[in-house]
């Protein structure tokens, strides 16, 4: 099971042009093109909507979330003053598995969604096992104590993650050691360490 979602990653980092996971750096170094037999050949030039196409599964991947999630945040981005694109993304990394990772707590988004929905992580001390919780400036992200003296944990407080990771954005204020972070304020769309072109897709929602 692990191999394949690795290959699947790692196939899928390919395809995207962006690496998702750090084991998925490695094999993308080594062959950045596309995968499958004519994978190294010259592409023919993608249409527009192919290019927005791919920038909006980017952006969907970097958070592994599902097309229907996506869709419900454009909508809420939508309705707010600022430029939609930038609220787009600034809403996504307000997600709480974003912070865990962000964070350090975690490797890969899929081990932060993972460390919430198997009730590890509590907000202002309060257990949240939902990956698409919208924390709020001022909250505080903490593992549970009791999940603390678990080695995952144990490792992530120790800093092992940090070489994999962005640097720790200036939204957040961590105390790794103790597992703890707090939201300090909204994050901002330069800062957010994500690899898209939000413009392209507003485009593509708005088609």
């Amino acid at each position: 099971m692990a191999v394949s979602r690795t290959r699947r990653q790692v196939r899928l980092s390919r395809a995207l042009g962006i690496a998702l996971t750090p084991k998925a750096v490695k094999y993308f170094e080594k062959r950045p093109y596309g995968p499958g037999e004519h994978g190294r050949a010259r592409r023919r030039t993608e249409s527009d909507y192919a290019v927005r196409l791919k920038e909006k599964q980017r952006l969907r991947a970097q958070y592994g979330i599902r097309e229907a999630q996506i869709q419900r945040v454009f909508e809420e981005a939508k309705r707010e003053q600022a430029l939609t694109g930038e609220s787009l993304v600034e809403l996504l990394e307000m997600r709480l598995d974003a912070l865990v990772l962000r964070s350090g707590f975690a490797r890969t988004i899929a081990q932060a969604r993972q460390a919430v929905v198997h009730r590890h992580i509590l907000v202002d001390g309060k257990l949240v096992d939902r990956p698409s919780f919208r924390v709020k400036p001022g909250q505080v992200i903490q593992v549970k104590p009791k999940s603390q003296a678990m080695v995952p944990f144990q490792v992530a407080a120790a800093g092992a993650h940090r070489d994999v990771l962005p640097n720790l954005p200036s939204y957040l204020d961590v105390e790794l050691t103790k597992l703890r972070a707090e939201l300090v304020r909204r994050p901002k769309r330069a800062e957010v360490p994500v690899t898209c072109n939000e413009q392209l897709v507003v485009e593509y929602y708005s088609r």
